[in-house]
């Protein structure tokens, strides 16, 4: 069994910080793709940043210079946090964190719940 948590979120003031955190726990062999995406009402969901053992970081191009991703893996689990800064009311969604998880039979796509980022102007 895999599980996706999330945690973090919260109401923040136009140029403050939030740390958000994702820990992925379980039965697992390997992640390769891990990343954070947000959505906000009325809009489609979108990357805001992911690490893959192929491609490297990415980051979307409305957080770039704003924003760090960063991975760490410990005994069956691996934590994807994500420093934000100088946050903008347009950063205002629900962030979810996915991951590509390979167990030991097969390889599937997990999302967490979200964590709610609130921006006030």
């Amino acid at each position: 069994q895999v599980q996706v948590v999330e945690d973090g979120g919260n109401l923040a003031q136009f140029g403050g910080s939030l740390r958000l955190s994702c820990v992925v726990s379980g039965m697992f062999v390997k992640i390769d793709d891990i990343g954070w995406y947000r959505q906000a009402p009325g809009k489609e969901r979108e990357l805001v940043a992911a690490i893959s053992t192929r491609y490297g970081t990415e980051y979307g191009d409305s957080v770039k210079g704003r924003f760090i991703v960063s991975r760490e893996s410990g005994k069956n689990t691996v934590s994807l946090v994500l420093q934000m800064n100088r946050l903008k009311p347009e950063d205002t969604a629900l962030y979810s964190c996915n991951a590509i998880v390979g167990t030991s039979t097969s390889t599937g796509t997990y999302w967490g719940q979200g964590t709610q980022v609130t921006v006030s102007p």
